[in-house]
């Protein structure tokens, strides 16, 4: 089997050895042709200041998910008992992926797509991330698009959600008299705050199905939805310098807002049991698989980590920056600002449930969007002074946060358009994805539109980024290999890297993630809604939206070895396939140079002289 081996390696450097003259360039099929002996550079946009990319990375990492969808998570999983498995998740999981993204995007200065030159045969990796990232990024700016609603509501006198409207019924309460003095006179039912219903009948529109169709769109969410994605073009019309600009703003304004409402809410009555409830661990529910199943996935949501996004930003970076500080600081910062949006959620339910006469206080609100929907509402209706403008200064920030990650996103997209058609102007691009993005997003804007948000982002982004998640830990760490990742980090930074990060991203990492993997397949339930199950048609379209992100990687996998390995066999085109391109390194043609100087020094065939469990020790060791 060695021989057999040696011998493709021998072809494999006959074919990578050739040496085209002064006059002759490499063609970058995605993104930029690049010259092997001119000594100029190749142009890319890069960030006005290096402060810039840290920003913009706590502004798209730092988003909607940590206000609401943290504490919900941890709302269903006993409060304190997630926050100990989060902070070791983090560890090992989200610090050492975030690490390996931003490493990959600033050594390749290209997008998502070309990155993957480091193994061809899974470029249908970065495919169907991107895939999986157009389509989060429709259904955010229909959240944006909700948060827009609600900042134009918050101008008013009183608060639209703070009383009941008629129509609503015998069994609406107040949300500023709602105490248990109302419950016990409730009899009919089950009383319902006037918060939660603003949200659900005026807001949504909901529907309690969606067995006869969605319905038309709700044009007030249509107007605001159009409002959301002008600023999101706005911003991106000029593209990276732009956007590193505007990210000033998007990172730190949320974080004035929140110590605001975190110095409110601790001053509510009954608050602090609340915050107790969230940081007291429950050490029996460790050994309970589905606390460590949330928070990994948890993880990819609060991070963004495998959608791309990452590798793109990183790739605007001066090549010799010293990333390995901000992926301290920004995966630092990102925990701590859960964490804090925890504390201010659990000291607002935990004011529900006194104000409720109830100690349930993992059920006195419905999760999900209602967390950021109703409950923060419901809080802020509350303020005996200037509630408005409390509420307006916190959609303000939902609003923010919502841009600086969608900005991301959108970004994202754009950079494989860009990298793969360089003529086109900036401005068009953004304003194509602006037209594309709203018209699509419409969808979410109907009274069913709730039902498909959940379908598209459980079946077209987080099943998607599980499956490829582990696809790309596998290709980084064992197809191109940790070593030579490790070679090129000393190459570009000048930095020995240390255990941890080897263990983590050869071992520890992708087999947690494989654990999670089989975890969600043998307890897979039909997603429903509120308790309410989609039409088995609509299943059927949900598992081809995940099908089509997923296929990308065989896909491409066969493309890439019938179509551009220069191979005569099956055999020799897949062991090529899985060997960088010829052109992969810096994109600076110096750095180029001295990349493919060094690379030459190493022997190929050292590894196939080894026996396989000393393949695998040198992978992690070497």
């Amino acid at each position: 089997m060695d021989s057999q081996y040696d011998k493709l390696s021998q072809q494999q450097i006959k074919i990578s050895s050739r040496k085209p003259d002064a006059k002759i360039l490499i063609k970058d099929n995605d993104a930029h042709s690049v010259s092997c002996t001119n000594s100029s550079d190749t142009s890319r946009e890069k960030w006005g200041k290096e402060i810039e990319f840290l920003f913009s990375c706590i502004a798209l990492s730092v988003g909607l998910g940590n206000v609401w969808r943290f504490p919900f998570i941890a709302l269903e999983n006993g409060g304190g008992a997630f926050v100990i498995p989060y902070i070791i998740v983090l560890l090992l999981i989200g610090r050492p992926v975030y690490y390996m993204e931003v490493i990959i995007g600033q050594f390749a200065s290209r997008g998502c797509i070309k990155a993957f030159d480091m193994v061809p045969l899974m470029k249908g990796i970065a495919y169907g991330q991107v895939y999986a990232t157009a389509l989060a990024t429709t259904y955010y700016a229909c959240v944006m698009a909700l948060t827009i609603k609600y900042l134009m509501a918050s101008l008013s006198e009183i608060l639209p959600w703070s009383y009941c409207q008629p129509e609503w019924g015998p069994l609406c309460i107040s949300t500023a008299a709602y105490n248990h003095t109302h419950l016990n006179n409730t009899l009919l039912g089950k009383p319902v705050s006037s918060a939660e219903l603003y949200f659900t009948k005026t807001i949504l529109r909901e529907k309690d199905n969606i067995d006869d169709g969605i319905g038309l769109p709700n044009w007030d969410l249509v107007l605001c939805l159009l409002t959301a994605w002008l600023i999101i073009c706005t911003i991106l019309i000029k593209g990276i310098r732009s956007s590193g600009k505007a990210s000033y703003f998007l990172a730190i304004f949320p974080y004035i807002v929140m110590s605001i409402l975190l110095c409110r809410a601790i001053t509510l009555p009954g608050s602090l049991n609340g915050i107790i409830y969230f940081l007291r661990p429950q050490w029996d529910q460790l050994l309970n698989p589905n606390v460590w199943y949330a928070a990994i996935t948890q993880m990819f949501f609060s991070l963004a980590i495998c959608f791309g996004t990452l590798v793109m930003y990183a790739s605007y970076n001066n090549f010799r920056k010293n990333v390995y500080r901000d992926v301290i600081i920004i995966t630092s910062v990102d925990s701590v600002t859960s964490i804090l949006a925890g504390c201010i959620i659990f000291g607002i339910l935990g004011n529900l449930a006194y104000e409720t006469n109830t100690h349930d206080i993992a059920h006195v609100v419905k999760g999900g969007a209602g967390l950021a929907f109703i409950s923060y509402p419901e809080a802020i209706a509350k303020f005996k002074y200037l509630p408005q403008v409390f509420a307006v200064l916190f959609f303000l920030m939902l609003l923010v946060l919502g841009i600086g990650s969608n900005i991301g996103m959108a970004s994202c997209v754009i950079t494989v358009i860009k990298d793969r058609f360089q003529q086109l102007p900036h401005w068009l691009l953004a304003t194509g994805m602006g037209v594309v993005g709203f018209s699509v997003g419409t969808i979410y804007t109907t009274p069913g539109g709730q039902y498909i948000l959940n379908l598209i982002d459980y079946f077209g982004c987080s099943f998607i980024a599980l499956f490829l998640a582990i696809a790309q830990l596998v290709t980084v760490s064992w197809l191109y290999g940790v070593k030579r990742l490790c070679q090129d980090i000393e190459f570009m930074l000048g930095m020995k890297t240390g255990l941890y990060w080897r263990v983590c991203w050869a071992i520890i990492t992708p087999g947690l993630m494989f654990l999670v993997l089989i975890y969600s397949l043998i307890n897979y339930q039909p997603l429903d809604y509120k308790g309410v199950k989609y039409p088995d048609v609509v299943y059927s379209f949900a598992w081809l939206i995940w099908a089509i992100g997923v296929g990308q990687l065989p896909f491409w996998a066969l493309y890439t070895i019938f179509q551009q390995q220069p191979g005569k066999t099956f055999k020799q085109k897949l062991y090529l396939a899985i060997k960088p391109n010829d052109n992969w390194g810096p994109l600076e043609s110096k750095l180029l140079d001295e990349y493919n100087l060094q690379r030459k020094n190493i022997d190929y065939n050292d590894s196939l002289t080894l026996s396989w469990r000393s393949r695998v020790y040198d992978n992690i060791f070497g």
